[in-house]
């Protein structure tokens, strides 16, 4: 290995694969690593890096925690600030505090990264101020002080962490408003994120550029760390938010807001006790064509314990005949031991029975037709899930983000063209929901 890195380990790092990287970096000595270090430009991830072009004026960097936001945003502060003589620059954090222990004085922060270029900063930290020697300054601010942004003008701005800001909408306002010193003047945030308004509007902004990425993508931690926080948190909403980088909104008006979808969630080894289902069914909402560019089917298993609901695995598919996702369902039954599969039948009618028939899932299969539309039909699931008799056996995020835009209204905001999954899910619920020992119910279809 050492021999190996001897024959410049940037070029050797820039062609192998990452977990050939990671060894590399693990076997480096402390003079290569610092070196490397250095080097920012040469092993940055891609989202580490200003965009291109001249017209934006925010970059938003949306990313897991340990991504390397910190680094990205001291180095580039630090290239304007030596680049431009005299730049006057805001340095906002969460409270000033943070953005002196972080953005300034961290192990990333901008005065490492400056002794890393052979820089010599001038700190002031009674006054908060920060002198390059070709005089440019930068001032720390507070994202908890939305006055103390009024009155300076600046070249530049670095805003860190503002899904934490005390007043974040305020102190964003004012610090726009003085970003008007020269004539391309732009700001950075680097932030986790987390559902707010402010964020949402910055991100669909003509003049903003998102970028982002996963705790994962930073080949400089531990992998040990990566994987515990994957296997303790992945797919949760706090994984995708803390880890994958992912701003998860709640849909107004949603029937599955995300804190309810949070309460819900039961661990995956829960689903895996065969023993403690007394039924299980298998929810099928077929594609009403063949192709990539048709709906998915949507395949979700829902299994029954204790007189309480569960979805146990979501099998969805897209692009696969209908022959193809039958033998998926087919799958699903084999797997789960499932004694039913609940079918839609609006789209492809006898069609459907008969290519689950040809697949030979073997079991019974009912078809049922849609009077209601899918939000509606979701309602009294909905009130199950509310009132702790529905749960999630481990973590679906296609699944539940479908779920998070259906609405009281009627309505459908989520990611997909159609919440294929959802319904499918909705089906198998109320298929177990219905059949009650002692208890004849009648089904309008």
């Amino acid at each position: 290995m050492n021999a190996y890195l001897g024959r410049s380990p940037l070029r050797q790092l820039a062609k192998a694969d990452e977990a050939v990287q990671r060894r590399i970096i693990w076997a480096m000595p402390p003079v290569e690593l610092l070196k490397l270090d250095a080097d920012f430009e040469s092993w940055a991830h891609d989202n580490q890096l200003p965009p291109n072009g001249e017209g934006w004026r925010v970059w938003l960097m949306m990313a897991g925690r340990g991504f390397g936001k910190t680094r990205a945003g001291s180095e580039w502060i630090h290239r304007l600030a030596t680049g431009k003589p005299g730049a006057r620059i805001a340095l906002a954090g969460a409270t000033i505090h943070e953005a002196r222990n972080v953005m300034v004085e961290g192990v990333s922060g901008l005065l490492r990264v400056a002794r890393l270029r052979g820089a010599r900063l001038t700190w002031e930290p009674s006054l908060g101020r920060l002198r390059w020697p070709n005089g440019s300054e930068a001032q720390l601010f507070s994202g908890e002080n939305p006055d103390g942004f009024r009155g300076p003008e600046h070249d530049f701005a670095w805003a860190d962490e503002l899904a934490k800001w005390a007043q974040p909408e305020e102190a964003w306002s004012n610090l726009q408003m003085g970003l008007r010193r020269g004539q391309r003047a732009r700001a950075l945030i680097t932030t986790t994120p987390r559902a707010m308004d402010l964020l949402t509007r910055l991100q669909a902004d003509q003049w903003t550029v998102t970028t982002g990425g996963r705790t994962s993508d930073n080949i400089n931690l531990d992998e040990r760390f990566v994987k515990i926080m994957e296997a303790t948190y992945g797919g949760t909403r706090l994984g995708r938010q803390e880890l994958n980088g992912e701003l998860i909104a709640d849909v107004e008006g949603s029937l599955w807001p995300r804190d309810l979808i949070e309460r819900c969630r039961r661990p995956l080894d829960f689903a895996r006790d065969e023993q403690r289902w007394d039924r299980v069914v298998v929810g099928v909402d077929p594609p009403a064509g063949v192709g990539e560019r048709c709906d998915a089917c949507g395949i979700v298993v829902v299994g029954r314990s204790e007189g309480r609901l569960y979805v146990l695995a979501d099998e969805t598919c897209q692009g696969l005949s209908p022959d193809g996702w039958a033998r998926r369902v087919a799958a699903a039954v084999a797997r789960w031991d499932a004694d039913i599969v609940v079918a839609e039948a609006n789209n492809g009618g006898a069609m459907v029975g008969s290519v689950l028939s040809a697949a030979e899932v073997g079991v019974r299969v009912q078809l049922v037709h849609a009077s209601k539309g899918k939000a509606v039909r979701a309602e009294p699931i909905a009130l199950r899930f509310e009132s702790g008799r529905a749960f999630f056996a481990g973590s679906f995020p296609e699944l539940e983000d479908e779920l998070a835009g259906l609405t009281t209204g009627g309505a459908y905001a989520g990611p997909s063209r159609s919440p294929d999954r959802a319904d499918a899910m909705v089906w198998a619920m109320t298929e177990l929901g219905e059949t009650r020992s002692g208890v004849p119910r009648v089904r309008m279809l």
